[in-house]
Parts: structure tokens; sequence; C-alpha cells
């Protein structure tokens, strides 16, 4: 008789400490206990059709370690498909029937505990990161209890900090809105006393425009932004509708994790948190106007500084977000004109709900600097809603004359992507 070794046995399968928190998805109010769990394929990239379908998997990866990749499937085309099934993953569809696989080209063995995320496809193609739920895990210390709102896509970097949270730390219940249910969430919130949010920018603003009323009967404690540069106009509506909350700014990205965290009420860090060294913490570095990174919650294969892509401006005391590097410099005339600085100008006009800045070919010039704006909600009435020479007369008497822009047109809706940003 042959008889199994601790080393030959199967792990135990090991519950994580936040699985008896509330979970509302779907309509349903229910725990991590209570949701199913499915079997997966190892490893599995899984297309969640709803939020319940990628919260199973989230918490079949927590207590089975399978390797996942989780995504929707809209953000997975064929080309990224055939790219998975290539590198080894069974593509799951993970729908109220169950689990729909397509078989991997190259099948391989799985790496234990290993979690993918696709990058947001700002520089291009969506990438694959590595990580863990060690390293996707960045609030460690005890929190007061809260009930979170999870307004993002499943599977991206700002998902998986609200739900990693629920999993790993009792008390903290999560309320998962659905994208069909983006235009009412302030309902839903108030309706399951949610206290806590995350969401972009765009998320905010977009709330704000919609029915800040019915944002204000929210009873929110903790509010969180990131995804997306954050200027000191939302910055300043979130407080006044709510001036008794902690009002928190987050950059972080799947390549170097969660590596600020802002809760001044204040635009941009501290520009004597640069090039600070702090054991287990990032540090931050500028090199030639773009963010540089060096962090402990870095993705797999990953190390030392890592430029993350972004500008940034430095503006008295304050390390201030711009934009892409790619996108947010526009050359006019030889003269350098940062977007987001524009943006900035125009959100903080009061009638400007959101913002858009971009450049426009133009004789001469090169490229000339226009913009799109949302205006906030008016009476028909109001003679101060102003026009495209109020606004262009606004970004004059702020920036300097190659700065402003020469075409600004006034959309109806904010736009936004799945991914609740505007490509701002």
């Amino acid at each position: 008789m042959t008889v199994a070794t601790a080393r030959d046995r199967p792990p135990v399968p090991r519950e994580p400490a936040g699985v008896d928190n509330r979970v509302v998805v779907g309509g349903a109010a229910l725990t991590w206990r209570a949701l199913p769990t499915p079997t997966l394929p190892d490893p599995a990239a899984v297309l969640a059709h709803r939020g319940v379908h990628a919260l199973t998997a989230a918490r079949q990866h927590a207590v089975h370690g399978t390797e996942l990749l989780l995504s929707t499937a809209s953000r997975v085309d064929e080309a990224m498909r055939a790219e998975l099934l290539v590198a080894g993953f069974t593509v799951s569809v993970l729908d109220d029937d169950g689990s729909h696989p397509s078989v991997p080209t190259r099948p391989r063995a799985a790496e234990p505990g290993r979690l993918w995320l696709l990058t947001s496809g700002s520089t291009g193609r969506p990438k694959r990161v590595g990580h863990t739920l060690d390293t996707l895990t960045t609030v460690r210390a005890e929190q007061p209890d809260r009930t979170w709102l999870c307004p993002y896509a499943p599977g991206t970097y700002a998902w998986w900090q609200v739900v990693t949270l629920s999993l790993t730390q009792p008390g903290q219940h999560l309320v998962v809105v659905e994208p069909d249910e983006l235009d009412d969430w302030p309902t839903v919130a108030a309706t399951h006393e949610v206290d806590a949010a995350s969401g972009t920018p765009t998320f905010w603003r977009r709330t704000l425009y919609r029915d800040a009323a019915a944002l204000a009967r929210v009873p929110l404690r903790q509010i969180t932004l990131g995804g997306e540069p954050v200027d000191q106009a939302i910055l300043d509506q979130l407080r006044e509708v709510f001036p008794a909350a902690r009002i928190s700014w987050i950059y972080a990205s799947s390549e170097v994790g969660a590596s600020i965290v802002v809760h001044d009420g204040r635009a941009g860090f501290p520009v004597d948190w640069l090039d600070r060294e702090t054991p287990g913490r990032p540090t931050l570095s500028v090199r030639d106007d773009e963010l540089v990174v060096t962090s402990p919650h870095h993705g797999a294969g990953l190390s030392g500084p890592i430029r993350t892509g972004d500008r940034v401006q430095v503006l008295d005391d304050r390390v201030l977000i711009t934009g892409r590097l790619d996108s947010d410099e526009i050359n006019v005339g030889g003269s350098k004109v940062s977007a987001g600085v524009v943006r900035g100008v125009l959100a903080g006009h009061p009638a400007v709900a959101w913002a858009r800045v971009t450049g426009r070919r133009a004789p001469v010039l090169g490229r000339m600097v226009v913009a799109e704006v949302v205006l906030t909600p008016t009476d028909p009435s109001d003679r101060a809603v102003p026009d495209e020479a109020a606004l262009v007369r606004w970004c004059a008497d702020r920036l300097p004359e190659h700065a402003v822009p020469r075409r600004i047109r006034v959309l109806t809706e904010i736009p936004v992507k799945e991914t609740l940003k505007s490509d701002v």
C-alpha cells in the first residue's frame, strides 16, 4: 500500500478572510461564501458575461489558486483571443449557462497563483501583466467597516483593487454596478447604503452632470478617484457635495501597482515626495517630464525604475500628472503646449462639466489647440451660459497665447468607455 505524504496531497482549499462579506450583484444580496464556484481549466482566460460571473472566477482563484486572466468579452478581440490560445490559455466564456471553453493551441502547465491583467491599451494593444493576489492587495492595514461601490469593468486593475479589498478584509462589503446600471448607480448605492466609492474622474463628472442631487443622497464617507489625470476642479466639486467625506486620488497601473495616494484635497502630489526612498514604498522620480516609478507592487518580470509614459508638470510645491506623453504635448509653431494644462483651465470654468483638449493640423503653425466641452446643465433661460467666444476668453486670461484653443466644440453628453475613461 502506498501512503500519501503531505507533499503528495493536494493543498486544502482556503477561504479568503473576507468570505462572509456581503456582496450585492445583479440585484441579489449574498456573500462571497454563497457565490457558486465554477470549475475552471488551468490556466484559464475567463471572459465574464456579467459582474456575478467575474466575482465567481475571482473567488475560485482565491480558493484554488488557478492561473487566471479575467476580462470581459468586449475587451478581448479575435486577435487577442488567438494570442491567448497560443500562450496556452483555455479561453472560457462564463455566463449563466456555465463555461464555454476554447482549447489552447499550445497547451502548457499552469503557474499556480498567477493572475494576469490586461493593460488599458492606452499605448497601443493591451499587454498581459502578471500579478498575484498578494501583489494586487495593496490595502493591508485594518480598515473601518465599509460598503464599497465597484463600477469598474471586471479584470481591470481598478476592479481588482476593490475586489481584493473585499476578499481579504472582513467588514469590506461590495455593491457591483453593471454597465446597464451606470446611469442610475446613485439610486442603487443609496438603496444598499454604499458609503465608499471608487471611480475615474470621468465617472464622477458624468454622475455630477446627470444628477448631482441623486449623488448627494448617497451616504459617502470615502471617495476615491484614479485611472485618469485628477484636476482641482473635480476635487472641489466633490468636496462641495460631500464636505465631510475623505476624498482620495490614487495613481496606479497594471505595471507598477498602486504608487501614489493623496488625501489632502489638492491635485497632484507634494514635490518633496520625489526621489524619497522608504522601505516597502514606491520611489517616484521625474525624467524628461515623465513619471518614473520604482515599486514593490510591480508586475511579474518588471524591476527597477519603470517609465510610466505619463507626463508630469512641477508647479510650485506640487507634481501634476497631465496626461500621456504621446498625446499630451501639442507643438504649436515650435512652442510646446500641455493638453492637460489647457484641459485643467477649461475644467475650472464654473459652467464646464467636462473637457477634452487635442491638437489639430493647421497651416503655418503645424498644429493648433482645439477642445471639446460638455457644459453644466442650467435653466434654458439662463443668459450666463458661455458660448465658444466666452470660453476662449476664459482661456486667454489664464494661458499663453499659443496655448489658447482656437476651436471649442460643445457636446451634449460626456463620452465614456467601458473602462470608465474618456480619452482625456
